[in-house]
């Protein structure tokens, strides 16, 4: 299913791996678990850590979840629900969620975000649709009351990311009040439209980078799913095609939203019935995810020490003014960001 793991010498060397090695070492033999041969399998942005261990003829992942940091018991619960729903998720072999241990079967090592080209979108398309028809069997899953509630509290703590870690931490700037009432109205639209749109399962980092590439009939492996909830039923689709990582031509992107819609409408998924209104919602509530996710680059950077995701800034920046510009009602917004951004703006006058 995927390689060998890597070296062994590369794994680092403190308290919660010895603990670690220690609870894989009292699995079950049945397991076949080669604990000498643990290898770092991946990086996250959370402060979770996975991995890479010889289990039997095939390899494992050992996830290390601090318990004070991390709810386990939240992926392991998704993982069911995911699984129940049909999508490609890791099998938890075994759990210590009191330590935050996991031991989940192996999606392999190829993710979306390593063999797709934005310049060959015909070529991406078959991956995509695959994520999209797992997308819609996740959400017609959907019940409520089983996940938490993508609700108004929630989305307004994720914008509010913006003003304190963008613009205050990374900027270094002190917002005034007309400023701020600026921002406070277009956040106001914005969670008014997310919150009028149908309610499903939410993925909420459903990416390329948090897909894997798996056998026909079991694309794409699903990962980082544990944050999950019921909510707008156009974020995951924001997530996918105006991606943290990947910057798609416009046309494309129209292109596979238009082919989710149809698809999500023939399998009975409440999607508004004009294509121009569905569209306009998943820009809204990209535009929501797009000013979060700055907020969070810069988090990560200033209080995890992690500074490489703010490489991607620009790539969402571009996306916010996009939608910005495209909506009259967002262009006090646009305003806002390109004086924070100290850009100068020419205007061309024709008599």
């Amino acid at each position: 299913m995927s390689a060998a793991p890597t070296d062994p010498s590369s794994v680092p060397d403190d308290a919660r791996l010895a603990a670690l090695r220690a609870w894989l070492a009292s699995l079950p033999a049945a397991l076949r678990l080669d604990v000498a041969s643990l290898a770092p399998a991946s990086a996250d942005a959370s402060f979770r850590r996975y991995f890479r261990l010889s289990g039997g003829d095939d390899t494992v992942i050992a996830m290390d979840a601090p318990p004070d940091r991390e709810d386990s018991a939240a992926f392991v619960r998704v993982a069911g629900l995911m699984s129940d729903a049909g999508v490609n998720v890791p099998r938890v072999l075994a759990q210590d969620l009191g330590q935050g241990f996991l031991l989940l079967g192996d999606l392999g090592r190829t993710t979306y975000l390593s063999v797709l080209d934005t310049t060959k979108p015909a070529a991406a398309a078959p991956l995509m649709m695959d994520a999209v028809d797992a997308l819609i069997r996740w959400q017609l899953a959907s019940r409520p009351d089983v996940l938490p509630p993508y609700d108004e509290a929630l989305l307004r703590r994720e914008l509010a990311l913006y003003p304190d870690w963008y613009v205050s931490r990374h900027l270094g700037l002190t917002l005034d009040d007309a400023q701020r009432a600026v921002l406070e109205a277009a956040f106001d639209r914005i969670v008014a439209s997310n919150l009028a749109q149908p309610r499903v399962y939410v993925h909420r980092d459903y990416m390329p980078r948090n897909l894997m590439v798996a056998a026909a009939g079991a694309n794409p492996g699903v990962l980082d799913f544990q944050d999950a909830v019921h909510g707008p039923i156009t974020y995951d689709v924001a997530s996918l095609f105006k991606d943290a990582f990947l910057s798609w031509d416009e046309e494309v992107v129209l292109d596979w939203t238009v082919r989710y819609w149809e698809r999500a409408k023939k399998a009975g998924l409440p999607v508004r019935d004009d294509f121009g209104e569905f569209y306009r919602d998943v820009e809204w509530m990209g535009l929501q995810r797009h000013l979060k996710v700055l907020g969070i680059f810069a988090r990560i950077n200033y209080r995890d020490g992690k500074p490489h995701y703010l490489a991607d800034t620009p790539r969402f920046l571009h996306y916010v003014r996009a939608t910005c510009d495209r909506y009259r009602a967002l262009g006090p917004l646009l305003k806002l960001i390109d004086a924070l951004e100290g850009r100068t703006i020419t205007y061309g006058y024709t008599f």
